[in-house]
Protein backbone atom coordinates (compact mmCIF):
# COMPACT_ATOMS: atom_id res chain seq x y z
CA UNK A 1 0.00 0.00 0.00
CA UNK A 2 0.94 3.62 -0.34
CA UNK A 3 3.17 4.86 2.49
CA UNK A 4 4.47 8.25 3.59
CA UNK A 5 7.87 7.72 1.95
CA UNK A 6 6.19 7.27 -1.41
CA UNK A 7 4.23 10.48 -0.80
CA UNK A 8 7.42 12.33 0.08
CA UNK A 9 8.97 11.09 -3.17
CA UNK A 10 5.94 12.20 -5.20
CA UNK A 11 6.08 15.64 -3.54
CA UNK A 12 9.81 15.85 -4.27
CA UNK A 13 9.21 15.04 -7.93
CA UNK A 14 6.47 17.69 -8.14
CA UNK A 15 8.70 20.30 -6.48
CA UNK A 16 11.53 19.46 -8.88
CA UNK A 17 9.17 19.81 -11.87
CA UNK A 18 7.89 23.13 -10.52
CA UNK A 19 11.42 24.46 -10.06
CA UNK A 20 12.33 23.48 -13.62
CA UNK A 21 9.22 25.27 -14.86
CA UNK A 22 10.01 28.31 -12.71
CA UNK A 23 13.43 28.49 -14.33
CA UNK A 24 11.78 28.47 -17.75
CA UNK A 25 9.38 31.21 -16.64
CA UNK A 26 12.36 33.35 -15.61
CA UNK A 27 14.03 32.92 -18.99
CA UNK A 28 10.79 33.66 -20.87
CA UNK A 29 10.37 36.88 -18.88
CA UNK A 30 13.88 37.94 -19.90
CA UNK A 31 13.04 37.04 -23.51
CA UNK A 32 10.02 39.35 -23.31
CA UNK A 33 12.28 42.30 -22.38
CA UNK A 34 14.67 41.39 -25.18
CA UNK A 35 11.79 41.26 -27.68
CA UNK A 36 10.51 44.64 -26.50
CA UNK A 37 13.78 46.29 -27.52
CA UNK A 38 14.62 44.25 -30.59
CA UNK A 39 14.98 46.36 -33.77
CA UNK A 40 11.82 46.37 -35.89
CA UNK A 41 13.04 44.96 -39.18
CA UNK A 42 9.83 45.97 -40.94
CA UNK A 43 10.00 49.61 -39.88
CA UNK A 44 10.67 52.23 -42.51
CA UNK A 45 12.28 54.44 -39.89
CA UNK A 46 15.95 54.26 -38.98
CA UNK A 47 16.43 52.13 -35.85
CA UNK A 48 18.82 53.31 -33.15
CA UNK A 49 20.18 49.85 -32.37
CA UNK A 50 22.64 51.14 -29.77
CA UNK A 51 19.83 52.88 -27.84
CA UNK A 52 17.62 49.78 -28.04
CA UNK A 53 20.46 47.57 -26.83
CA UNK A 54 21.06 49.92 -23.91
CA UNK A 55 17.39 49.85 -22.91
CA UNK A 56 17.35 46.07 -23.17
CA UNK A 57 20.38 45.77 -20.87
CA UNK A 58 18.89 48.18 -18.32
CA UNK A 59 15.55 46.34 -18.41
CA UNK A 60 17.31 43.01 -18.00
CA UNK A 61 19.30 44.26 -15.01
CA UNK A 62 16.17 45.71 -13.38
CA UNK A 63 14.26 42.46 -13.81
CA UNK A 64 17.17 40.45 -12.36
CA UNK A 65 17.27 42.88 -9.44
CA UNK A 66 13.54 42.35 -8.87
CA UNK A 67 13.99 38.58 -9.15
CA UNK A 68 16.53 38.59 -6.31
CA UNK A 69 14.97 41.22 -4.03
CA UNK A 70 11.34 41.44 -5.27
CA UNK A 71 11.85 45.16 -5.86
CA UNK A 72 13.79 47.42 -8.22
CA UNK A 73 14.70 51.10 -8.51
CA UNK A 74 12.06 52.98 -10.51
CA UNK A 75 13.52 56.46 -10.05
CA UNK A 76 14.67 58.14 -13.25
CA UNK A 77 13.86 54.97 -15.15
CA UNK A 78 12.76 55.42 -18.75
CA UNK A 79 8.99 54.85 -19.02
CA UNK A 80 9.41 52.41 -21.88
CA UNK A 81 11.89 50.37 -19.87
CA UNK A 82 9.67 50.53 -16.79
CA UNK A 83 6.67 49.30 -18.76
CA UNK A 84 8.69 46.43 -20.24
CA UNK A 85 10.01 45.32 -16.85
CA UNK A 86 6.60 45.56 -15.20
CA UNK A 87 5.10 43.45 -17.99
CA UNK A 88 7.84 40.84 -17.55
CA UNK A 89 7.29 40.78 -13.77
CA UNK A 90 3.53 40.37 -14.21
CA UNK A 91 4.06 37.59 -16.74
CA UNK A 92 6.52 35.79 -14.45
CA UNK A 93 4.28 36.05 -11.38
CA UNK A 94 1.26 34.81 -13.29
CA UNK A 95 3.15 31.87 -14.76
CA UNK A 96 4.70 30.67 -11.49
CA UNK A 97 1.28 30.89 -9.83
CA UNK A 98 -0.15 28.69 -12.57
CA UNK A 99 2.79 26.28 -12.35
CA UNK A 100 2.47 26.02 -8.57
CA UNK A 101 -1.16 24.98 -8.92
CA UNK A 102 -0.56 22.79 -11.97
CA UNK A 103 2.21 20.66 -10.48
CA UNK A 104 0.39 20.41 -7.15
CA UNK A 105 -2.70 19.07 -8.93
CA UNK A 106 -0.59 16.85 -11.17
CA UNK A 107 1.12 15.41 -8.08
CA UNK A 108 -2.22 14.50 -6.54
CA UNK A 109 -3.55 13.09 -9.80
CA UNK A 110 -0.42 10.97 -10.24
CA UNK A 111 -0.94 9.41 -6.82
CA UNK A 112 -4.63 8.77 -7.34
CA UNK A 113 -3.82 7.19 -10.72
CA UNK A 114 -2.03 4.47 -8.77
CA UNK A 115 -5.40 3.45 -7.38
CA UNK A 116 -6.91 3.49 -10.88
CA UNK A 117 -4.17 1.10 -12.03
CA UNK A 118 -5.02 -1.21 -9.12
CA UNK A 119 -8.67 -1.26 -10.20
CA UNK A 120 -7.73 -1.69 -13.86
CA UNK A 121 -5.68 -4.80 -13.11
CA UNK A 122 -8.45 -6.32 -11.00
CA UNK A 123 -10.85 -5.50 -13.85
CA UNK A 124 -8.68 -7.60 -16.18
CA UNK A 125 -10.23 -10.69 -14.56
CA UNK A 126 -13.57 -9.71 -16.05
CA UNK A 127 -12.01 -8.91 -19.43
CA UNK A 128 -10.33 -12.31 -19.52
CA UNK A 129 -13.62 -14.05 -18.76
CA UNK A 130 -15.33 -12.09 -21.56
CA UNK A 131 -12.53 -12.99 -23.96
CA UNK A 132 -12.78 -16.71 -23.13
CA UNK A 133 -16.55 -16.69 -23.57
CA UNK A 134 -16.30 -14.83 -26.88
CA UNK A 135 -13.69 -17.24 -28.20
CA UNK A 136 -15.83 -20.24 -27.27
CA UNK A 137 -18.82 -18.70 -29.08
CA UNK A 138 -16.68 -18.16 -32.17
CA UNK A 139 -15.47 -21.77 -32.12
CA UNK A 140 -19.04 -23.03 -31.81
CA UNK A 141 -20.10 -21.17 -34.94
CA UNK A 142 -17.31 -22.29 -37.24
CA UNK A 143 -15.95 -25.65 -38.35
CA UNK A 144 -12.35 -26.38 -37.42
CA UNK A 145 -10.29 -29.54 -37.35
CA UNK A 146 -7.60 -27.91 -35.24
CA UNK A 147 -7.58 -29.16 -31.68
CA UNK A 148 -7.82 -26.08 -29.49
CA UNK A 149 -7.53 -25.98 -25.70
CA UNK A 150 -10.71 -24.89 -23.95
CA UNK A 151 -10.13 -22.31 -21.20
CA UNK A 152 -13.76 -22.24 -20.14
CA UNK A 153 -12.87 -23.85 -16.83
CA UNK A 154 -10.81 -20.79 -15.95
CA UNK A 155 -14.01 -18.75 -15.84
CA UNK A 156 -15.27 -21.06 -13.09
CA UNK A 157 -12.37 -20.18 -10.80
CA UNK A 158 -14.02 -19.27 -7.49
CA UNK A 159 -11.70 -16.34 -6.73
CA UNK A 160 -12.20 -14.85 -10.19
CA UNK A 161 -15.96 -15.30 -9.79
CA UNK A 162 -15.83 -13.44 -6.47
CA UNK A 163 -13.92 -10.58 -8.08
CA UNK A 164 -16.53 -10.34 -10.82
CA UNK A 165 -19.34 -10.32 -8.26
CA UNK A 166 -17.70 -7.83 -5.91
CA UNK A 167 -19.96 -4.79 -5.57
CA UNK A 168 -17.20 -2.49 -4.37
CA UNK A 169 -15.05 -3.25 -7.42
CA UNK A 170 -17.92 -2.80 -9.85
CA UNK A 171 -18.97 0.51 -8.27
CA UNK A 172 -15.42 1.88 -8.26
CA UNK A 173 -14.88 0.84 -11.88
CA UNK A 174 -17.95 2.84 -12.89
CA UNK A 175 -17.24 5.80 -10.60
CA UNK A 176 -13.63 6.17 -11.73
CA UNK A 177 -14.34 5.36 -15.41
CA UNK A 178 -12.04 2.34 -15.55
CA UNK A 179 -12.35 0.61 -18.92
CA UNK A 180 -10.41 -1.68 -21.25
CA UNK A 181 -12.93 -1.13 -24.04
CA UNK A 182 -10.49 0.71 -26.26
CA UNK A 183 -7.78 -1.92 -25.77
CA UNK A 184 -9.64 -5.07 -26.83
CA UNK A 185 -6.73 -6.10 -29.10
CA UNK A 186 -4.39 -6.07 -26.11
CA UNK A 187 -6.69 -8.42 -24.19
CA UNK A 188 -7.05 -10.71 -27.21
CA UNK A 189 -3.28 -10.82 -27.63
CA UNK A 190 -2.80 -11.66 -23.94
CA UNK A 191 -5.39 -14.42 -24.22
CA UNK A 192 -3.84 -16.02 -27.32
CA UNK A 193 -0.11 -15.59 -26.68
CA UNK A 194 0.01 -15.90 -22.89
CA UNK A 195 -3.01 -17.62 -21.36
CA UNK A 196 -3.47 -20.33 -23.98
CA UNK A 197 0.24 -21.06 -24.15
CA UNK A 198 0.96 -21.17 -20.43
CA UNK A 199 1.57 -24.65 -19.02
CA UNK A 200 0.23 -23.85 -15.54
CA UNK A 201 -3.03 -22.54 -17.01
CA UNK A 202 -3.27 -25.58 -19.27
CA UNK A 203 -2.71 -27.96 -16.36
CA UNK A 204 -5.41 -26.17 -14.38
CA UNK A 205 -8.10 -26.29 -17.08
CA UNK A 206 -7.27 -29.85 -18.17
CA UNK A 207 -7.23 -31.31 -14.67
CA UNK A 208 -10.00 -33.85 -14.16
CA UNK A 209 -10.12 -33.19 -10.43
CA UNK A 210 -12.44 -30.68 -8.88
CA UNK A 211 -10.44 -27.65 -7.78
CA UNK A 212 -10.45 -26.70 -4.13
CA UNK A 213 -10.87 -23.09 -3.13
CA UNK A 214 -7.17 -22.95 -2.16
CA UNK A 215 -6.19 -24.29 -5.58
CA UNK A 216 -8.34 -21.60 -7.19
CA UNK A 217 -6.71 -18.93 -5.04
CA UNK A 218 -3.20 -20.12 -5.96
CA UNK A 219 -4.16 -20.04 -9.63
CA UNK A 220 -5.55 -16.50 -9.26
CA UNK A 221 -2.31 -15.40 -7.57
CA UNK A 222 -0.34 -16.95 -10.41
CA UNK A 223 -2.52 -15.28 -13.05
CA UNK A 224 -1.90 -11.81 -11.65
CA UNK A 225 1.61 -12.08 -10.25
CA UNK A 226 3.31 -14.20 -12.90
CA UNK A 227 1.32 -13.57 -16.06
CA UNK A 228 -0.29 -10.12 -15.87
CA UNK A 229 2.50 -8.31 -13.99
CA UNK A 230 5.17 -9.86 -16.19
CA UNK A 231 3.53 -9.62 -19.59
CA UNK A 232 5.56 -7.24 -21.74
CA UNK A 233 2.60 -5.88 -23.69
CA UNK A 234 0.47 -5.15 -20.63
CA UNK A 235 3.42 -3.58 -18.84
CA UNK A 236 4.15 -1.45 -21.91
CA UNK A 237 0.53 -0.25 -21.76
CA UNK A 238 0.92 0.83 -18.13
CA UNK A 239 4.24 2.51 -18.87
CA UNK A 240 2.57 4.47 -21.65
CA UNK A 241 -0.17 5.65 -19.28
CA UNK A 242 2.10 6.27 -16.28
CA UNK A 243 5.58 7.80 -16.62
CA UNK A 244 6.42 6.52 -13.13
CA UNK A 245 5.05 3.01 -13.65
CA UNK A 246 8.33 1.31 -12.75
CA UNK A 247 8.21 2.74 -9.22
CA UNK A 248 4.40 2.64 -8.92
CA UNK A 249 4.20 -0.97 -10.11
CA UNK A 250 5.32 -2.35 -6.73
CA UNK A 251 2.53 -0.45 -4.93
CA UNK A 252 -0.12 -1.63 -7.39
CA UNK A 253 1.16 -5.20 -7.23
CA UNK A 254 1.04 -5.15 -3.43
CA UNK A 255 -2.57 -3.89 -3.48
CA UNK A 256 -3.64 -6.54 -5.99
CA UNK A 257 -1.97 -9.46 -4.20
CA UNK A 258 -3.33 -8.38 -0.81
CA UNK A 259 -6.80 -8.22 -2.35
CA UNK A 260 -6.51 -11.78 -3.65
CA UNK A 261 -5.30 -12.98 -0.24
CA UNK A 262 -8.28 -11.30 1.44
CA UNK A 263 -10.76 -13.41 -0.55
CA UNK A 264 -11.95 -16.50 1.33
CA UNK A 265 -14.48 -19.19 0.46
CA UNK A 266 -17.02 -17.53 2.74
CA UNK A 267 -16.38 -14.01 1.38
CA UNK A 268 -19.49 -12.41 -0.05
CA UNK A 269 -20.05 -9.73 -2.67
CA UNK A 270 -19.82 -6.94 -0.11
CA UNK A 271 -16.11 -7.36 0.61
CA UNK A 272 -14.58 -3.87 0.74
CA UNK A 273 -11.58 -3.30 -1.49
CA UNK A 274 -8.36 -1.89 -0.12
CA UNK A 275 -7.89 1.87 0.08
CA UNK A 276 -4.88 3.64 -1.38
CA UNK A 277 -3.49 3.95 2.15
CA UNK A 278 -4.70 3.17 5.67
CA UNK A 279 -5.90 6.77 6.06
CA UNK A 280 -5.88 8.47 2.66
CA UNK A 281 -7.48 11.72 3.82
CA UNK A 282 -4.73 12.30 6.42
CA UNK A 283 -2.03 11.22 3.99
CA UNK A 284 -3.45 13.47 1.29
CA UNK A 285 -3.41 16.46 3.68
CA UNK A 286 0.21 15.67 4.63
CA UNK A 287 1.15 15.32 0.99
CA UNK A 288 -0.40 18.61 -0.13
CA UNK A 289 0.83 20.64 2.83
CA UNK A 290 4.39 19.37 2.40
CA UNK A 291 4.38 20.49 -1.25
CA UNK A 292 2.70 23.83 -0.55
CA UNK A 293 4.74 24.87 2.47
CA UNK A 294 8.11 23.77 1.09
CA UNK A 295 7.64 26.04 -1.90
CA UNK A 296 5.97 28.88 0.00
CA UNK A 297 8.88 29.06 2.45
CA UNK A 298 11.58 28.32 -0.12
CA UNK A 299 13.61 31.45 0.64
CA UNK A 300 13.60 30.76 4.38
CA UNK A 301 14.85 27.19 3.90
CA UNK A 302 17.40 28.34 1.31
CA UNK A 303 18.86 30.71 3.94
CA UNK A 304 18.92 27.95 6.57
CA UNK A 305 20.76 25.60 4.24
CA UNK A 306 23.21 28.32 3.26
CA UNK A 307 23.97 28.95 6.94
CA UNK A 308 24.31 25.22 7.57
CA UNK A 309 26.89 24.66 4.82
CA UNK A 310 29.27 27.53 5.57
CA UNK A 311 32.22 25.67 4.10
CA UNK A 312 30.31 24.73 0.95
CA UNK A 313 29.12 27.00 -1.85
CA UNK A 314 25.31 26.81 -1.77
CA UNK A 315 25.25 27.10 -5.58
CA UNK A 316 27.22 23.86 -5.83
CA UNK A 317 24.67 21.85 -3.88
CA UNK A 318 22.83 19.49 -6.25
CA UNK A 319 19.27 20.59 -7.04
CA UNK A 320 17.75 17.34 -5.75
CA UNK A 321 19.82 17.58 -2.55
CA UNK A 322 18.52 21.11 -1.99
CA UNK A 323 14.94 20.00 -2.48
CA UNK A 324 15.42 17.09 -0.08
CA UNK A 325 16.93 19.39 2.55
CA UNK A 326 14.15 21.97 2.16
CA UNK A 327 11.43 19.32 2.41
CA UNK A 328 13.05 17.86 5.53
CA UNK A 329 13.27 21.29 7.17
CA UNK A 330 9.65 22.00 6.24
CA UNK A 331 8.55 18.67 7.72
CA UNK A 332 10.46 19.33 10.94
CA UNK A 333 8.74 22.69 11.31
CA UNK A 334 5.12 22.03 10.47
CA UNK A 335 4.43 18.38 11.29
CA UNK A 336 4.66 18.37 15.07
CA UNK A 337 3.78 14.69 15.47
CA UNK A 338 6.65 13.36 13.31
CA UNK A 339 9.89 12.83 15.28
CA UNK A 340 12.95 14.64 13.95
CA UNK A 341 14.88 11.38 13.65
CA UNK A 342 12.14 9.85 11.53
CA UNK A 343 12.20 12.84 9.19
CA UNK A 344 15.99 12.75 8.83
CA UNK A 345 16.06 8.99 8.22
CA UNK A 346 13.28 9.21 5.62
CA UNK A 347 15.07 11.84 3.56
CA UNK A 348 18.40 10.04 3.82
CA UNK A 349 16.69 6.96 2.34
CA UNK A 350 15.16 9.07 -0.43
CA UNK A 351 18.59 10.56 -1.23
CA UNK A 352 19.97 7.04 -1.72
CA UNK A 353 17.39 6.45 -4.46
CA UNK A 354 17.33 9.81 -6.22
CA UNK A 355 20.58 11.68 -5.64
CA UNK A 356 24.33 11.24 -5.95
CA UNK A 357 26.33 8.49 -4.18
CA UNK A 358 27.78 11.04 -1.73
CA UNK A 359 24.46 12.72 -0.98
CA UNK A 360 23.59 10.41 1.90
CA UNK A 361 26.48 11.61 4.08
CA UNK A 362 26.04 15.24 3.02
CA UNK A 363 22.30 15.34 3.78
CA UNK A 364 22.76 13.43 7.03
CA UNK A 365 25.41 15.86 8.23
CA UNK A 366 23.52 19.02 7.24
CA UNK A 367 20.19 17.87 8.69
CA UNK A 368 21.76 16.67 11.95
CA UNK A 369 23.39 20.05 12.47
CA UNK A 370 20.37 22.13 11.46
CA UNK A 371 17.96 20.00 13.49
CA UNK A 372 20.11 20.38 16.59
CA UNK A 373 20.48 24.15 16.11
CA UNK A 374 16.77 24.66 15.49
CA UNK A 375 15.77 22.44 18.40
CA UNK A 376 18.15 24.27 20.76
CA UNK A 377 16.71 27.58 19.57
CA UNK A 378 13.17 26.35 20.20
CA UNK A 379 12.23 26.74 16.53
CA UNK A 380 11.33 23.07 16.23
CA UNK A 381 8.79 21.91 18.78
CA UNK A 382 7.38 18.43 18.73
CA UNK A 383 4.27 17.32 20.54
CA UNK A 384 2.75 13.95 21.17
CA UNK A 385 3.59 10.74 22.90
CA UNK A 386 7.32 9.97 22.86
CA UNK A 387 8.27 13.29 21.26
CA UNK A 388 9.17 15.39 24.29
CA UNK A 389 12.91 15.18 23.64
CA UNK A 390 12.49 16.41 20.03
CA UNK A 391 15.07 13.87 18.93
Amino acid sequence: MLNRRTLRIKAMQAIYAYMQAEGSDYLMALDMIEDDFAPDLNSMEVQNKQLLEGKKQIGTLLFKEWYKTRQFDTEETDKEILQSVNSAVAFYQNQVKKDFKFFGNQMLTAVENIYDHYLAILALAGEIVKQINNEEIKKATRFTEKKDINLQRLTENKVIQQLLANKSLQQLIIRRSISWEGDADLITQFYRTVLKQDETIQAYVLSEEEHTFEADKELAKYLFKTLIFKDKNLQAWFEEHDLNWQENKAIVKSLVMKTIKMIEETTDENLALLDLSTNWEDDKAFFEELYDKTLEDDEKYEAMISAGVKNWDIERVAVIDKIILKMALCEMHIFRSIPVKVTINEYIEISKLYSTPKSKQFINGVLDKLAQDLTDAGTIRKSGRGLMDNK
